[in-house]
């Protein structure tokens, strides 16, 4: 079983905290969850930073990193729009990830565009990104409901990753921004699209909103898809959902894959000393389980 974790804790996690993180201590997380074994790293968001300040310094983190040379993890980052894009090819981006919104309501409230016109744009910029020769996942996000507007039909789903795949973009994420997803839902999903386009890569991205996260991304794992979203700690949410919940943790996941003889590469300490450093700095606990058992094996 292929299982590629993309780490998102720089990004998702930290965009629900107030209290700003400083440059060089992003940066000391980041080189640690590299360090560790993960294999996508993402280091934030190119986004309007009156919006989100938490990721104003993505730029220079990017910088940092490329200028290091020597880690083998790969760097992500979310773009929103064209300016993101410019921000990100000038960033050298190892994988530039971008989404639409199943969602009419969330859409709305996190790009300020209906699905269709958002859907457009995103593609376009997606296949531009692909021209030039870069490496782009895009999302669905709100994929198996919304916080405002619950149950999103399925079909509607569906009828996004095919616009996708029709413009030859093949690696896609659904994404559980409100946590309403639930294991027999999981499955049918990614087997259907499975179906639709075997030679289609799939990542996954839970919340957990209601406690599924963990085993919806089990769920997901058996039904062959090979990038997982997790952020260390368990830290995350959506600012622009009506209840922002955390995603998989990232260390409990790895935890899960060691005890089934897999990613047995990952140094789960390293991972479980971010989300230490994460908790101490912020002053409380974070949703995370291992972090807080944790003794040396």
């Amino acid at each position: 079983m292929d299982i590629l974790i993309h780490e998102v804790g720089l990004r998702d996690g930290l965009q629900m905290e107030s209290e700003p993180v400083p440059t060089i201590t992003k940066m000391q997380w980041a080189e640690t969850l590299a360090d560790s074994g993960l294999d996508i790293i993402q280091l934030g968001s190119f986004v309007n930073p009156k919006v989100l300040p938490q990721m104003a310094d993505t730029d220079e983190l990017f910088e940092e990193v490329k200028k290091s040379g020597k880690f083998k993890a790969k760097f992500s980052a979310l773009i929103l729009n064209e300016k993101g894009f410019e921000r990100a090819i000038k960033a050298d981006v190892d994988l530039i990830c971008m989404g639409v919104s199943a969602s009419e309501t969330h859409s709305k409230k996190n790009t300020g565009m209906t699905v269709e016109e958002a859907l457009n744009r995103i593609i376009k910029i997606a296949t531009d990104a692909m021209s030039i020769g870069k490496d782009v996942q895009v999302s669905v996000q709100s994929a198996f409901g919304c916080g405002y507007e619950g149950d999103i039909p399925e079909e509607r789903v569906y009828g996004i990753v095919e616009q996708y795949f029709n413009n030859g973009i093949n690696k896609i994420s659904l994404a559980d921004t409100a946590g309403y997803a639930y294991p027999t839902k999981v499955e049918r999903m990614f087997t259907y699209l499975q179906k639709l386009n075997p030679k289609a890569e799939f990542a996954c991205h839970f919340h957990n909103t209601y406690g599924l996260g963990m085993v919806n991304t089990y769920v997901a794992m058996q039904n062959g898809v090979k990038y997982i979203e997790t952020a260390f700690g368990g830290l995350g949410g959506c600012p622009f959902t009506k209840q922002p919940a955390g995603n998989v943790c990232t260390e409990d996941f790895v935890y899960m894959l060691q005890k089934m003889n897999l990613r047995t590469d990952i140094v789960i300490s390293k991972i479980i000393s971010v989300a230490k450093y994460a908790s101490g700095f912020f002053v409380k606990d974070l949703p995370g389980y291992l972090h807080k058992i944790w003794r040396e094996q």
